[in-house]
């Protein structure tokens, strides 16, 4: 009998629907800094949690990022230890946020909503502002899930695409972000990608362009980015990912101009436990027959 421990907040019914779906096998609830020796995990545990467990062979994580458990030692006494995690599975949601949030920028309706809660009518002195999203030059830095999706989302806009995959150079990102309407970077947290967008990469970017990130907060500047939009240069910024998070009550993003700050929700959707269950109990039955691994981490690209 395999001992398995979930450890994220699930409800009575989720978790009889995981036991049902794990007959034959120990399914432990547990919180994520318990003490843990089962062979199987599925959550993010603490880390400390995951280096002192001897008896691991599999960590399902309920996440696309996994940079906490990057320094670990995955190969154990025992035999390696396989990690997977959520690549792909929040594509749809967080592509259709991306767009929202760009829309929403670009239509004023940012403007707007700020004008609705003081009962102010201003509609004429907004209009000027508003842009029209149609064939817009947009740069998409990262050509994973997200941004493959978005690309199929701004294709009825007519919108002239600039990915920008792996293979990228600062030759390639500086021309890309210098000719671009709107950036969107989904990038991992990498050596590579920590601080690329700086000071001096916003001053590339064109007088009132939009910035967006839905990859990881590491990516970024933040003073840097807070001092483009005050200043007037860039023109808006939809920003899913912080470096702290939850952010600090006296982060100048909380009243930065023009900045959507959609505080981490970018994937969500009201089934997503669901699809994580589903998504664990299909892997589950991968790892049980020998098969390979949906989401399989490749530690030595980070992702």
């Amino acid at each position: 009998m395999t001992e398995i421990a979930v450890c994220f907040p699930l409800t009575e019914s989720q978790i009889q629907r995981l036991r049902a779906g794990t007959v034959g096998h120990s399914l432990k609830v547990m919180a994520p800094d318990e003490p843990c020796d089962c062979a199987i995990v599925f959550g993010n545990p603490e880390p400390d949690v995951i280096a002192t467990n001897s008896s691991l062979r599999w960590l399902q994580l309920e996440s696309v990022g996994l940079g906490e458990y990057l320094g670990l030692n995955w190969n154990r006494p025992a035999g390696s230890v396989r990690v997977t995690n959520l690549a792909g599975f929040f594509a749809n949601p967080a592509a259709e946020s991306a767009l929202a949030g760009i829309l929403a920028l670009y239509r004023a309706i940012d403007r707007l909503v700020n004008l609705q809660t003081r009962a102010e009518w201003q509609g004429g002195t907004v209009r000027p502002h508003m842009r029209q999203l149609a064939g817009a030059r947009v740069a998409l830095f990262g050509h994973g899930s997200i941004n493959r999706r978005l690309a199929d989302l701004l294709a009825p806009f007519g919108c002239t695409i600039t990915p920008l995959a792996s293979n990228w150079t600062d030759e390639t990102l500086n021309s890309a972000v210098s000719n671009a309407d709107i950036i969107v970077t989904t990038v991992p947290a990498t050596p590579l990608t920590e601080g690329i967008f700086d000071a001096a990469r916003f001053a590339r970017m064109q007088a009132g362009a939009i910035f967006c990130n839905f990859g990881r907060g590491s990516a970024v500047d933040e003073p840097a980015l807070n001092a483009a939009l005050r200043s007037g240069h860039l023109g808006g910024a939809v920003i899913d990912v912080t470096r702290q998070e939850p952010l600090p009550p006296d982060h100048p993003f909380w009243t930065c101009p023009n900045l959507l700050l959609t505080q981490h929700s970018g994937g969500g959707t009201s089934d997503e436990i669901e699809r994580k269950i589903d998504f664990f109990l299909a892997n589950l039955a991968q790892f049980h027959a020998g098969r390979p691994l949906t989401s399989l981490v490749d530690f030595s690209r980070g992702y």
